[in-house]
């Protein structure tokens, strides 16, 4: 596999942003709000940040690339109760909405944008804010999440781009459990999510000794935090998650970077700082410049506190200007 690295300059960080990615979240005093994309910007703003990335358009995905993850049957439900705009894509967690579709297709299609810029040399990191939704199951949603972009992202690296050692690093305070039951089999996906105990908080899952099956058994490490977990726990569980992605020498990083983590997050109960994602992001941008030519894709995740989200997220996108 070749890698495009320029000869006179070296490529950007780019970071997606525009109004089609703020059309997804949901109303009536749901958590997962449309205010969210502004949040982050402002504090790109108020952090001198904008001048120092490039910024790219959102891209609306294809149902062909959607359904390289998702059956066709989910994608159907998910059009229909679009146009319907009514009832709920789960067990009552992510409600549908007029226009719900298209939504959730321009955060896969940025996400995979930002695959392709990553592949093919445009960008040497690449952050997309209102993606990383990893609770989405191949036959349904949950979680907020409609379409799981991780999900497609992982399908598309192999299908587009001949990639087939992926790394999946996961610091969301909720598991990444679309991901991980989506893969737990696939020995060439190799998961490290650092993440609130499943006893305490969505979804349930994501047990220490949940690490694979079959020929994938240990390719996944799942660290579940106590309530109430702090920088040092972080960054002691982080030692793990690096150590373990740095034996796996993978060809591409993605990164869910959830903002629910920090202090004072309403839907969890860990205490992190912005340190936490800090040292993440450049910890993994070495790791990706060491193994897959940099290539490092970092994508919002969760994140409920509109101070959370600006300091968690700004943090990731400094680190990676920085390395």
């Amino acid at each position: 596999m070749t890698f495009n690295n320029r000869e006179n300059a070296q490529p950007p960080v780019t970071v997606t942003y525009g109004e089609e990615l703020s059309r997804y979240g949901f109303g009536h005093g749901h958590p997962f709000s449309v205010d969210r994309l502004g949040v982050f910007w402002t504090g790109m703003k108020e952090r001198g940040l904008i001048g120092r990335v490039e910024t790219v358009q959102p891209v609306l995905a294809g149902r062909v690339e959607i359904e390289t993850f998702h059956s066709k049957q989910y994608i159907d439900q998910v059009v229909r109760q679009s146009v319907e705009g009514e009832g709920f894509l789960d067990y009552g967690d992510t409600p549908a909405f007029p226009g719900v579709y298209d939504a959730a297709a321009w955060v896969v299609g940025s996400t995979l944008d930002a695959v392709r810029r990553l592949m093919d040399g445009r960008a040497r990191r690449a952050f997309v804010p209102i993606a990383g939704l990893h609770h989405a199951r191949r036959h349904t949603a949950g979680g907020f999440c409609v379409f799981n972009d991780c999900g497609v992202a992982i399908e598309q690296l192999r299908l587009r781009h001949g990639v087939r050692r992926i790394a999946y690093v996961d610091i969301d305070a909720h598991h990444g459990d679309g991901v991980y039951y989506a893969f737990d089999d696939d020995p060439e996906l190799f998961i490290g999510d650092i993440h609130e105990d499943g006893r305490y908080l969505y979804p349930g899952t994501g047990r220490a000794a949940e690490n694979g099956t079959g020929d994938a058994e240990g390719t996944k490490l799942n660290i579940p935090l106590p309530p109430g977990a702090d920088d040092r726990s972080f960054f002691d569980a982080w030692e793990r998650v690096e150590d373990h992605i740095e034996a796996a020498e993978p060809e591409f990083v993605i990164f869910q970077c959830g903002a629910d983590g920090l202090a004072g997050d309403p839907l969890t109960h860990l205490e992190f700082t912005a340190a936490a994602h800090r040292r993440a992001t450049s910890r993994l941008c070495k790791l990706a410049d060491r193994h897959c030519g940099g290539r490092l894709l970092a994508l919002g995740g969760g994140g409920y506190n509109p101070r959370g989200i600006a300091d968690a997220w700004c943090a990731v996108v400094e680190a990676m200007v920085e390395a």
